[in-house]
């Protein structure tokens, strides 16, 4: 029984609020060459002053390499094009593996769909130096992968921060890929279009059915917590000036981020098994200054990892997912000593955190529990606002986010503090 897939599961799908205007509809061109006859509003434009570009970076070929896109501030320029949403078909069969579907009907349909898809950052846009940017890692759910939380990393980047969004290679992801030499069988020495390297492509992996699911979820979370410090690691050499070495053709041009990260200002988040990785990492490695801890799925944690952590933590959950088993592993980290803070977003549902929200209609929401009764741009917008604001509380960033710190007391039309379910009456306050 998974509790935190960050695809196509659990959701209401209706809209109710109508506080936020939606950009225009777009009609998408296919990859099979056609026109697509659905119409969606798609991934939203960051709200803050700076354009966002984005970037691919798979630091060394094999496994045991980096594999992130950056998202950032760059430098505006309509020469360069809005990066593809979902790069690769494989991550179609992934996520058809994960749902436990049809490989070949799922590939249609998301072809279909979303083969054309963009969200908005342009990729491989000039980074834009002059300032010293926060740095979140940012950590994907389970049977997800770095591309599916466009938005948020987007929304973040937009108000002046660099998010490296992390692909885990734990075979938790939908699907990915890292790069081997290809074997002397299949050489190409007469094929000059031959690339030295070929893709290995690794799946989703669960648990044997009748099997205890706890072992594969508590492996699995400590090397998602060693590629998010990895990843923090990376960003700081190359904040240091330290040549990038990238497996992946790409003319994008590292050399600009030099002396742009505050490295005293670093953060971690995720959503779901990445919001468990994020507090993972949090007790692996000081520094990380806080956390921001989206729908977490808290199942992969020991008790022991609780006394670890020394840095404020926001939990920020959905109304529909959690349950109180679940939110009582959160509130054992309650602290007199170090902020500790849980909301609940109304009407909102485990998928109102990944980009496929934004996607699907009325009815394709519904039918996937793609979409709660919040109108999902509400929804990203306060998730988006919130996590700005603790981050401003936290990393003393001096910007306007403050006007935001209503929301981490659970104040406003939308948000609730702490819980909303029953809990046992020595757990009814909320987390302070």
């Amino acid at each position: 029984m998974l509790r935190c897939r960050s695809l196509i599961h659990r959701h209401v799908g209706r809209q109710a609020q109508k506080s936020s205007p939606k950009p225009p509809l777009v009609t998408y061109k296919v990859a099979m060459g056609s026109y697509s006859s659905v119409q969606f509003c798609g991934i939203p434009q960051g709200k803050g002053p700076h354009t966002v570009g984005c970037t691919d970076l798979m630091s060394d070929h094999t496994i045991q390499g980096s594999f992130l896109r950056l998202f950032y501030p760059c430098v505006d320029g309509e020469e360069y094009e809005e990066a593809v949403w979902i790069p690769k078909r494989e991550y179609y069969l992934g996520l058809a593996d994960t749902l436990k579907l049809n490989r070949t009907i799922v590939d249609f349909i998301f072809s279909y769909y979303f083969g054309s898809v963009k969200c908005p950052a342009k990729m491989n846009a000039p980074f834009k130096p002059g300032d010293k940017y926060p740095l979140v890692i940012f950590s994907h759910g389970l049977g997800a992968f770095r591309t599916l939380y466009s938005a948020i990393c987007i929304g973040l980047a937009s108000q002046g921060i660099v998010v490296a969004a992390v692909e885990h290679r734990d075979e938790s992801a939908s699907a990915t890929f890292y790069l081997r030499e290809r074997s002397s069988a299949d050489s190409c020495e007469n094929d000059v279009d031959c690339e030295a390297l070929e893709e290995v492509w690794l799946y989703n992996k669960s648990p044997k059915p009748g099997a205890d699911e706890f072992p594969l979820r508590f492996e699995q979370v400590q090397k998602r917590a060693d590629e998010c410090l990895q990843a923090l690691d990376l960003m700081l050499d190359i904040n240091a000036g330290k040549p990038v070495t990238n497996a992946l053709s790409s003319n994008f041009d590292w050399s600009l981020l030099k002396d742009s990260i505050d490295d005293q200002k670093a953060a971690v988040a995720g959503h779901s098994f990445g919001a468990a990785t994020a507090i993972k990492a949090l007790g692996r490695d000081s520094r990380f200054r806080c956390g921001v801890a989206l729908d977490a799925w808290m199942y992969s944690l020991r008790d022991e990892i609780f006394s670890t952590i020394h840095q404020p933590v926001l939990f920020v959950n959905s109304e529909k997912f959690q349950w109180v088993d679940n939110v009582l592993l959160m509130k054992k980290m309650d602290s007199t000593r170090v902020e500790r803070k849980m909301i609940t977003i109304k009407g909102s549902v485990h998928q109102s955190f990944p980009d496929f929200t934004f996607l699907t209609g009325y009815l394709i929401g519904k039918i996937f529990k793609l979409k709660g009764e919040i109108d999902p741009y509400v929804g990203m917008d306060l998730i988006i606002n919130v996590t700005l604001a603790f981050l401003q509380r936290h990393l003393g960033l001096q910007k306007d986010f403050n006007q935001w710190d209503p929301l981490i007391e659970g104040e406003g039309e939308f948000v609730i503090p702490g819980t909303n379910l029953d809990l046992p009456p020595r757990h009814t306050q909320a987390s302070k």
